[in-house]
């Protein structure tokens, strides 16, 4: 069973190990360089951004999703818990939030697309680079309750 809790300070390691492992196991289309200086980005703000955990019964971090309002920045589960509802809850408590939720999702990341399109997402747009520039297209997309 797991649990929903906001982060505190003292699961910001945690969350860069979640990053990490989760990246590694789904982002093999990163060059090394940028798979590199991308972890250097997220180890500068990710142990203090107001994070949304998973947690196991024992109050462990097993997944976290980053909101800024109603925009799901990020949505990492760590690898040996995927599979398990983990990433649909985490979507579902966002929904349950706010509603209609915005996200984008790497063009290369099939996994994470596939997800999204499970949880019923819709493309709403396309990007040829990410955030920060990089060749990595994004996929904008938008999840809003039906009627």
């Amino acid at each position: 069973m797991i649990r929903i809790r906001p982060s505190t300070p003292a699961d910001g390691d945690r969350a860069v190990d979640i990053w990490r492992a989760a990246v590694d196991a789904t982002h093999d289309f990163l060059t090394p360089a940028d798979r590199i200086a991308i972890e250097e980005e997220v180890k500068g703000f990710l142990p203090q951004a107001p994070l949304w955990l998973a947690v196991d019964a024992d109050d462990r971090p097993i997944a976290f999703m980053l909101l800024d309002g109603s925009s799901m920045e990020a949505l990492f589960i760590d690898p040996a818990h995927r599979g398990r509802g983990i990433g649909r809850a985490l979507v579902e408590h966002a929904i349950g939030l706010h509603g209609t939720i915005t996200t984008e999702v790497n063009e290369q990341n099939d996994q994470a697309a596939g997800f999204y399109e499970r949880m019923g997402f819709t493309a709403t747009g396309r990007s040829d680079r990410d955030g920060q520039g990089r060749p990595y297209p994004l996929i904008h997309l938008l999840f809003s309750p039906r009627s």
